[in-house]
């Protein structure tokens, strides 16, 4: 799938929340496809959650 359409997917799918449920909803909605595009990035292999940690404490660099 192209960038172009998964962003109009994910922009359609916000607006429907903000619609439906208000704000917070909207909000909801955001932190949870936030949360599952992280889980799926971990679960593909494309990003390393330990090299993630290292590099926030300070003990290693992102790159």
């Amino acid at each position: 799938m192209s960038s172009t359409v998964v962003g109009a997917l994910v922009g359609a799918t916000l607006a429907f929340a903000a619609l439906i449920f208000g704000f917070w909803g909207f909000l909801l909605v955001a932190l949870l496809m936030g949360i599952g595009a992280l889980t799926g990035r971990v679960v593909s292999g494309r990003l390393d959650l330990r090299a993630l940690a290292g590099a926030f404490t300070g003990r290693r660099t992102s790159s």
